[in-house]
């Protein structure tokens, strides 16, 4: 709407220059309405918003322009101001290279007209001479003004945008910051819960192990039953303490203990580790890393427990036969690791709580690994990402500062 009344605008001043010009017949009016209509098509014809769109554009209006001093006085002519609009609208979009370059061309057009006198007839008197250099220095000016205002109304819209940015990349900080501490108060509340829960079970269990090996050995031989039954409750009774130790090494405070390490080779121990866990992990694991990587500080016993985990859950979600990646690259203060599969993938609706414990959607998972590296990361200082589409597989982030501050 607002596009349309300034149109309209325009075209009744056109119409004012036309009926109010000392210069009237119906060749004017097309010529005064044709330069118009190049106006409002430059700003609302896309071709035309471009460099080389509005250079052609300003060319027109020049043209134009010519055409309506030479209909009108040439030299003489009460529309010279129309060398104005190629000047001012370069000024306004192609900077001031484009300014200078249609400033001396309105000028040369303007004199131009001198050619076609017939100097047998005229002279140039000292005031016509002053008055043709005052309108040359008149569109300098002015084309020079406007390209000035033009370039710190771009300065100004540059800094907004650029301060729009930050405020933005700062919202996203915040908010990154904020699920952060929320995801850690989670995890300190359930470690707490964890812990004693784990403590207080020990004891029981240990008790179960107990009664169940001393009922083995005093029932005869011959009754297999009870002996079968004896075997899984120390089974299960197994099972449930690695279970509780699972636990504890997830609620157990962790002390960073950082030395320059070299990655790769972290990453080659947590491999290993995930070669010879049992059962096997029918699975190949393929190594991408950065040579630009160098030596930095971290903990390696922690940080081959993060990316052991990462590995793991990766091989537990890629068929047998698949493959895993792992790959390493530099960045700005910074070193990303990268674990990619090929898998199930993880589903949208899961994707913002796969880093609490004991979330899980594996019927014999328990939901502490992405808790445990998730809380090694966070020592570290640095940040997680996944990126995962259903069918298709997933790819762990993994962003450790290579400068730490103490």
């Amino acid at each position: 709407m607002g596009g349309f009344i300034q149109d309209l605008v325009l075209v009744a001043l056109f119409g004012v220059l036309a009926l109010g010009g000392p210069e009237r017949g119906p060749l004017t009016y097309v010529i005064l309405f044709a330069l118009a209509g190049l106006q409002i098509a430059e700003r609302r014809t896309p071709a035309l918003l471009t460099t080389r769109g509005s250079v052609l554009a300003n060319l027109g209006k020049l043209a134009v322009g010519y055409l309506l001093m030479g209909f009108t006085g040439s030299i003489n002519s009460s529309y010279y101001l129309v060398l104005l609009i190629p000047v001012i609208s370069a000024a306004t979009t192609l900077g001031a290279a484009g300014t200078v370059v249609f400033t001396v061309l309105a000028c040369a057009s303007y004199l131009s007209f001198l050619l076609y006198l017939d100097w047998s007839l005229y002279t140039l008197s000292s005031y016509a001479i002053a008055e043709l250099i005052l309108r040359l220095a008149f569109l300098a000016v002015t084309g020079y003004l406007t390209q000035s205002l033009a370039h710190a109304h771009r300065t100004q819209a540059r800094k907004a945008q650029a301060a729009a940015e930050q405020l933005a990349a700062a919202n996203r900080s915040l908010q990154e910051a904020e699920a952060a501490v929320r995801r850690s108060e989670r995890l300190a509340a359930l470690g707490q819960l964890s812990g004693g829960l784990a403590h207080e079970l020990r004891n029981p269990l240990g008790t179960i192990r107990a009664s169940a090996e001393m009922l083995n050995q005093s029932v005869p031989k011959e009754n297999g039953v009870v002996a079968e039954l004896a075997g899984f409750i120390s089974a299960e009774v197994d099972r449930i303490n690695s279970l509780v130790t699972r636990f504890l090494e997830f609620a157990r405070p962790l002390e960073l203990r950082p030395a320059q390490a070299e990655l790769s080779e972290v990453i080659d121990r947590a491999v290993t580790q995930l070669e010879r866990a049992s059962p096997p992990r029918e699975v190949t694991v393929y190594k991408a890393y950065s040579p630009d990587v160098r030596p930095f500080s971290l903990d390696a016993e922690l940080m081959e427990r993060a990316v052991y985990n990462l590995l793991l859950n990766a091989a537990q979600a890629t068929p047998a036969g698949g493959a895993i990646t792992v790959k390493t690259r530099p960045m700005d203060s910074a070193v990303e690791i990268s674990v990619i599969d090929r898998g199930a993938g993880i589903a949208a609706e899961h994707r913002e709580n796969i880093f609490n414990p004991f979330f899980t959607t594996k019927a014999d998972g328990v939901g502490l690994g992405l808790a445990i590296v998730s809380k090694i990361v966070d020592l570290h200082a640095g940040t997680m990402a996944v990126e995962s589409e259903p069918g298709k597989g997933s790819v762990f982030h993994v962003y450790l500062p290579t400068e730490r501050q103490a």
